[in-house]
């Protein structure tokens, strides 16, 4: 865990100083405290104005002091040897006194405390400003702490007040003010603030004062950043903002204090003599500060703040940032003697440095916003889909997935036998009993499985009834049908089954089709009216794939709320809101059919081709055959998710929908071809909150509305194909919902974002009174 260590020192240094030690975890309470002293040490003081004297003497007292390049006759190089020797003394002094036996105390405690391998805040807070001058980062004590950076702080101090605002944005703010730039060059330093990541700066070069104080009070900044000349003035200091204005920190007080309250989080001034201004700026609770202690060389504050930027947008947090910067300009010291003592940290006690990525604090509220729009909108859109209000998009979007299903092939355990127009031609229609007798007894030789019966036969039609009757008395294999009425419709009286025929071999041809006409349901069971003409449970299509299976030893078997069990596959009904469909008629055992894809369901002959015998055998032998007229006279044909592959749509001959719905059955109990599945209410809304999260998401990641088109294309050519992966699985989950859901989400945020940028934009423009 990081460590804060804070050493508050009171005194001076003709009378000694208190000293505290306070040591807490970062972000806690602290833990520890001690008291000690450090003895009265006046010549400290003079070493460090000795050594700022050699300092300065290489060069004005400005950020102007350059590496000369013709060849010098020793005189300054002379000067920087002496710089650096008093500056090895200061160091040494400084030392000696902080191992004053007064204050070993402390240090044995900090050695205790502090382990050496964690992350340490060393905070000096002292109002007394040699002390503050001094270069604590050379204390020994340090050397053992590779991860620990000094800062300074005053003793009184305040907690910044922040007010909150209305902007919201992910990029880090800063405000760069680019001041007098007599005999430097601050291009490279706005070059790389110019391409900082996840930030956006605004420049005023040398502005006037009005442009600068403007600016702090009608923006919020994260980073006030300083570039030019300055100087300390006793406890202020003095700024150069262009070739003929300078301020001190008090003539701009109030508009940075209401910078502050804003949010402003740091203030870097990369120039001269900064620790006058550092003072001042304590004073106005801004929570970090980065100054040069003394006049600093213009490639040493480039280098600086290149090193510093690079490190803390990194994500390096803001105390070992600053330390590395440090470090690296010890590689300009045969130059720039002491380069590396100049940055200093100045810092508010009640505030925690934040890291680049805490600076976009708009992230939290980037992705808020996104995030609450998302959820509101899925309420919308399911309550619009509960509605109905979808329910005609999601069953075109079904449609559309079915028919780009893989073909599965033709299930080779079925053949059609069907009444062709130009069958009905030759023997008329209805087919005469003696022709169906024939047919089914032809069949029956090549021994198959199952016949079933797609023709109502309630009464006798032309020859050979006889011969009709006796097979539905006696042939076990044979399965008709028989139609139920409707209760409210008296143009549905329904349909008898054939006579003498058991109710084992009996089902029901009714259909369930949607209301816009097209068949995507399997009524497999149901309970008629005890008067009913059509006395049976079973659906004509189950009746027939029940007696196969039986064949393999396979019976239903009713388990739990209403399933079923075929083997190991079970079915359960539809219930009132499945998938697409919204307030369901669920009467009766309902299931969604699962249509083969494959051109033809089964193979396909004629009834003239059995009647001549130019079947062969295994054709038949050991499978299902369905018997029935596909001709158009016969009225009995459907609309289908496959309609649409041609034009005019075409529709499915009802004998075909009833082989689908045979095949549907034997296939998932044999061959675990999946029964169409559906989530349950929440996890279909959890699916459709994922894509409208990821649509607000993809709005907050590209902000030119071109560019957003685009991804939320993309992505919705990603959603299509994952709903349609799991259609091949068996699974209908919601597209419609979840792309209405995406669209609407980031379009919401786009917009936001759009109207918040006017808004500021409008917000900037000069009032102008008549």
């Amino acid at each position: 865990m990081a460590k804060l260590a804070v050493l508050k020192l009171d005194g001076d240094f003709e009378q000694g100083f208190r000293v505290t030690l306070e040591i807490a975890t970062e972000g806690d309470r602290a833990f520890t405290e001690i008291g000690g002293m450090l003895p009265p040490v006046p010549e400290l003081v003079t070493q460090y104005s000795h050594w700022q004297s050699a300092y300065r003497g290489l060069g004005k007292a400005t950020r102007a002091i350059k590496a000369k390049k013709v060849k010098f006759d020793g005189s300054i190089k002379t000067q920087r040897q002496e710089c650096q020797d008093l500056g090895l003394r200061l160091k040494s002094h400084l030392n000696s006194w902080l191992k004053s036996e007064s204050f070993l105390s402390i240090r044995e405690q900090w050695l205790e405390k502090i382990s050496t391998s964690e992350e340490v805040r060393v905070l000096i807070r002292t109002e007394n400003p040699q002390l503050r001058q001094l270069p604590w980062h050379l204390w020994d004590l340090l050397e053992r702490y590779p991860s620990a950076e000094i800062a300074l702080g005053a003793i009184a101090y305040e907690k910044p007040n922040l007010v909150k605002t209305n902007t919201y944005t992910n990029k880090i703010k800063i405000l760069a003010i680019l001041g007098n730039q007599d005999g430097i060059d601050v291009q490279k330093d706005r070059q790389l603030l110019e391409n900082l990541p996840k930030a956006e700066t605004t420049f005023l070069v040398q502005p006037q004062r009005q442009d600068l104080t403007d600016q702090l009070w009608e923006q919020s900044w994260d980073i006030l950043f300083f570039d030019g000349h300055s100087k300390s003035e006793g406890e202020t200091g003095r700024i150069y903002i262009n070739q003929t204005d300078s301020l001190t920190i008090e003539e701009v007080e109030l508009a940075i204090k209401k910078a502050v309250e804003r949010g402003l989080k740091i203030a870097i001034f990369n120039s001269c003599d900064g620790l006058g201004l550092a003072r001042k700026l304590e004073q106005l609770n801004i929570p970090q500060i980065i100054v040069m202690r003394e006049p600093v060389p213009d490639k040493v504050a480039q280098e600086f703040l290149k090193y510093f930027i690079k490190s803390f947008a990194s994500g390096t947090s803001f105390y070992l940032a600053v330390q590395e910067a440090r470090k690296k300009l010890e590689g300009l010291e045969g130059d720039f003697p002491c380069a590396s003592w100049l940055p200093a940290i100045c810092q508010n006690p009640a505030t925690v440095p934040p890291t680049w990525q805490q600076l976009r604090g708009s992230d939290r509220l980037k992705f808020q916003t996104p995030l609450i729009a998302s959820l509101v909108i899925t309420i919308l859109v399911m309550a619009v889909r509960q509605l109905g209000i979808l329910q005609a998009l999601e069953f075109q979007a079904f449609d559309l997935l079915m028919r780009l299903r893989p073909n599965q092939g033709i299930d080779a355990r079925l053949l059609v036998v069907e009444a062709t127009e130009e069958d009905i031609n030759r023997y008329g229609f209805p087919l005469p009993d003696g022709i169906l007798a024939e047919a089914i007894a032809k069949l029956n030789l090549y021994q198959p499985r199952v016949i079933g019966l797609d023709i109502f036969r309630a009464q006798s039609v032309q020859f050979g009834n006889a011969a009709l009757v006796s097979q539905f008395q006696h042939n076990n294999k044979l399965i008709a049908i028989c139609s139920a009425s409707e209760t409210n419709n008296p143009n549905k009286p329904g349909i008898k089954p054939p006579p003498k025929l058991p109710e084992n071999r009996l089902g029901f041809s009714d259909v369930l089709v949607d209301p816009d006409g097209i068949l995507r349901r399997h009524l497999v069971f149901m309970t008629p009216h005890h008067t009913d003409p059509c006395a049976t449970n079973y659906s004509f299509s189950v009746r027939v794939a029940l007696h196969y299976l039986a064949a393999d030893g396979i019976y239903p078997q009713l388990i739990g709320n209403n399933k079923v069990k075929l083997g190991k596959t079970v079915l359960k009904p539809l219930k009132l809101d499945t998938g697409g469909y919204q307030n369901l008629d669920n009467r009766g055992f309902q299931i969604l059919l699962n249509y083969r894809a494959s051109a033809d369901i089964a193979r396909r002959v004629r009834i003239s081709e059995v009647l001549s015998g130019k079947i062969k055998a295994d054709w038949v032998k050991n499978r299902v055959v369905l018997i029935g007229v596909t001709a158009p006279i016969s009225s009995d044909d459907f609309y289908t998710p496959y309609s649409a592959m041609k034009w005019p749509y075409e529709k499915m001959p009802g004998l075909i929908v009833q082989a689908e719905m045979v095949s549907q059955i034997i296939s998932a109990v044999l061959d675990n071809r999946p029964i169409l599945w559906v989530w349950n209410p929440w996890g279909e809304a959890i699916w459709v909150w994922s894509w409208a999260i990821v649509g607000g998401a993809i709005a907050c990641c590209y902000k030119r509305i071109l560019y957003w088109g685009l991804a939320t294309g993309a992505t919705i050519s990603i959603l299509s194909g994952l709903c349609f992966g799991f259609l091949i699985q068996g699974g209908w989950v919601p597209l419609v919902p979840s792309a209405l859901a995406l669209v609407a989400t980031g379009g919401c945020a786009t917009l936001a974002r759009t109207l918040e940028i006017r808004l500021q934009f409008f917000a900037k423009l000069p009032l102008k009174f008549q």
